[in-house]
């Protein structure tokens, strides 16, 4: 095999972007050959999307079972990622699931045992991880530069949507169709980067307010507050009621501090640690020399074609995943504890009672109403 012959399931605004990309040619080991979308309306404009030699299907079993593809970008609404990624494992087919990859951590575990048991390749469409922003911060974590780490705080408020957004689909932003808000829509990137640079917490406690703002069932603002096996602390804000939006990351160790805002990073370091000076120091008020230092990092991207890029490398030359599928497991605990810990008014433990989750989550799910859909066509941009 010298190219990855890909197929989408799923062809709404993620699944186009992902069209255009492989027709475009910009992941030179990977070709577009067939797209699946249920709804068949949709189908004559998803053909001007896609030309005449990208075959379309309506049901994802005639798809993975046609012949035409090698692997799969799975990009439907939420609750259909587990169902649709398992069968292509076992159909053969390798997979790489938009985010989240499911609704609760117990579907991704059974993902990645169907994917470890089929022997395919399973990847997540974490496309936030390849930003130089974040691969710096993670390598002066790693590195020890900055030391133990001791706070993080992650204030991430620029993801305002309008009421009409969420009128814009039945399924969005219900328990049923969703099974979560803010945390399960926008922020799966800003969660599975927490965790990727700060590691797991021990236990958390969180606020979620729901349909606070907006017309909906789920979360639209959260403030949940996390503790770490070595006392560390870290704070996460998110809404989608907030206009301008913030994005800050600020990490602090024992050796400095790291912010990211606005696609800049900046880095402050201490000539000493603070351990080591609080031990010499005597003279009452003071604190350690501190420099701004200026880190060279390449320009900020978050492209989804960079994840799709690397994911043809472990499917023909068997490099590592940025994002592998057992990846999806981590950023996810923390928006299912989240939502347990604000329904049960307590904190949260992890790993956390998985059955507890499952059983409030379908309580809501059972009252769960869907939406009137506003009526919507695809447009020349490929978008809905």
């Amino acid at each position: 095999m010298e190219r990855v012959r890909f197929g989408i399931i799923g062809v709404g605004n993620i699944g186009t972007v992902h069209a255009r990309y492989l027709l475009a040619g910009t992941v030179k080991e990977a070709c577009l050959t067939a797209v699946c979308d249920i709804d068949e309306s949709r189908h004559p404009a998803i053909r001007k999307v896609v030309g005449e030699k990208v075959e379309i299907f309506t049901h994802a079993h005639d798809l993975l079972q046609s012949g035409l593809i090698d692997a799969v970008i799975v990009a439907t609404p939420h609750y259909a990622h587990p169902e649709l990624s398992i069968l292509a494992m076992r159909s053969g087919i390798h997979t790489l699931c938009e985010k989240p990859a499911g609704v609760y951590t117990a579907q991704v575990q059974e993902m990645n045992a169907c994917a470890r048991e089929c022997e395919v390749v399973f990847g997540i469409m974490y496309n936030q991880r390849p930003n130089p922003l974040y691969q710096k911060v993670k390598d002066l974590i790693d590195s020890g530069e900055l030391g133990e780490i001791r706070r993080s705080n992650w204030i991430i408020t620029n993801w305002y949507r309008s009421q009409s957004y969420y009128n814009s689909g039945g399924w969005r932003a219900t328990w049923k169709g969703e099974g979560g808000g803010v945390l399960l829509n926008q922020d799966p990137h800003q969660l599975d980067l927490w965790q990727w640079l700060v590691g797991m917490p021990v236990r958390l406690r969180a606020f979620c307010q729901f349909g606070k703002h907006r017309q909906i069932e789920v979360e639209d603002e959260v403030t949940a507050y996390a503790e770490y096996e070595n006392g560390a602390t870290g704070v996460f804000i998110t809404t989608v009621a907030e206009t301008p939006g913030t994005n800050r990351l600020e990490i602090a160790g024992s050796r400095g501090k790291v912010v990211v805002e606005e696609g800049r990073l900046r880095y402050w370091r201490l000539r000493e640690s603070e351990d080591d000076f609080n031990t010499r120091w005597q003279n009452g008020f003071g604190e350690p020399e501190c420099w701004e230092v200026t880190i060279p990092v390449a320009p900020e991207y978050s492209e989804h074609h960079v994840i799709t890029e690397n994911f043809c490398a472990a499917v023909l030359h068997g490099k590592p995943l940025i994002a592998p599928g057992l990846e999806g497991i981590r950023g996810l605990t923390l928006s299912n504890a989240m939502h347990l810990s604000t329904w049960t008014d307590d904190w949260v433990n992890l790993p956390f009672d998985e059955q507890r989750f499952k059983q409030l989550l379908d309580q809501r799910i059972a009252g769960s109403v869907e939406k009137q859909v506003e009526s919507r066509t695809l447009d020349a941009s490929g978008t809905w």
